[in-house]
């Protein structure tokens, strides 16, 4: 096992963007980046042993601080929606960036965690990123403190660890927006892979993509992948959900969560053979199927299009905060927020 880093690039105000590379005895290669907390590169093995790049990204960091799809970066302080754009938290009013018609998508999408510098350290067989950010900043209340770690094993297991602290309740919703191609970044349309969800129902949401305060079952819609089915299957279909997002771009349920590492994904590129499992200790996941990826440059030469990859985005519910019936994402104070989301390659 080694980590090694390079440069990446210069962020805006003169400091180095760096580039750490983990190495596992099998090939196995993971790159990760200070900015946004990025993951940069994903070398897996397909069905014969052969190493391709399956995360869509870009060769420079500078490229990051564009990124309209949120490539690979940490999303936070909150991911996802938060609805009219504004919450009352122990009675005081705060409001936030109005980016997505009414709504917060992703906090703020220049100044949120995912175009920030963090600061970063190797050790062991991994690297850890870590941010402070301000009482008040983007419209969420404490002084936060958050620290995301890459840990890569001889087993091919990529773990993404994340703890936050805050000296306020606030909201804390990081995810990982990394898009997925197991045939390889450049290999156009995910809508062949194979796709089994241990999640039995999904929060359904409103044509602003803000879950109603449903929790509906999958069974018998095109929502079910509870039984390994081919994304593209029934993404077109005539059915209102998938009418709204545009396709899949919704939020499942993890069956039986408890707060416990659990399996819930498990992703198969038919050509390559490679295959990916997933697990989280999180109550959700975010199934977006790249239906609005705007066409962009990307790593080697790369084109990025429509549906050219696909996230599993781990989180809490969206707008839970509106929404008492959900798991909470407040915390602070005496709560500390810890997660772990795992890719394992095999």
């Amino acid at each position: 096992m080694s980590v090694t880093v390079s440069s990446f690039g210069t962020y805006p105000d003169g400091r180095e963007i760096k580039l750490y590379t983990i190495s596992n005895k099998k090939g196995m290669e993971v790159a990760v980046s200070d900015i946004g907390a990025a993951l940069v590169r994903v070398m897996a093995p397909d069905r014969d042993g052969n190493m391709a790049d399956v995360v869509l990204g870009f060769d420079r960091g500078e490229d990051y601080l564009k990124n309209p799809s949120f490539m690979g970066v940490v999303v936070g302080p909150s991911a996802n929606r938060i609805a009219g754009a504004a919450y009352t938290l122990e009675g005081i009013d705060y409001k936030l960036d109005m980016n997505d018609g009414v709504n917060n998508l992703h906090s703020h999408k220049e100044k949120g965690w995912h175009k920030r510098l963090w600061d970063s350290v190797a050790e062991g067989n991994g690297v850890a990123f870590t941010l402070e950010d301000a009482d008040g900043n983007l419209g969420f209340p404490g002084k936060k403190r958050a620290v995301v770690t890459y840990l890569l094993d001889e087993e091919n297991a990529l773990t993404v660890h994340y703890h936050g602290l805050s000296d306020r309740r606030t909201i804390l919703n990081p995810t990982n927006h990394t898009y997925f191609n197991l045939e390889g970044h450049a290999s156009g349309s995910i809508e062949g892979h194979e796709l089994w969800l241990g999640a039995s129902r999904y929060t359904p949401a409103d044509e602003g993509s803000i879950p109603t305060g449903e929790i509906t079952d999958v069974k018998g819609t095109p929502m079910d992948f509870t039984v390994s089915k081919k994304v593209g299957r029934d993404i077109g279909a005539d059915f209102e959900q998938l009418r709204f997002a545009g396709g899949y771009d919704h939020n499942w349920i993890v069956d039986g969560w408890d707060g416990r590492l659990r399996h819930f994904a498990t992703l198969k590129g038919p050509v390559s053979g490679r295959v990916m499992e997933a697990y989280t200790t999180l109550p959700g996941v975010q199934f977006y199927a790249g239906n609005f990826i705007e066409r962009q440059g990307g790593k080697g030469g790369a084109v990025y299009d429509y549906r050219g990859g696909m996230c599993l985005e781990t989180q809490y519910f969206p707008d839970s905060i509106h929404k008492p019936e959900f798991p909470s994402s407040v915390f602070g104070g005496d709560r500390e927020y810890d997660s772990v989301t795992v890719f394992r390659f095999c």
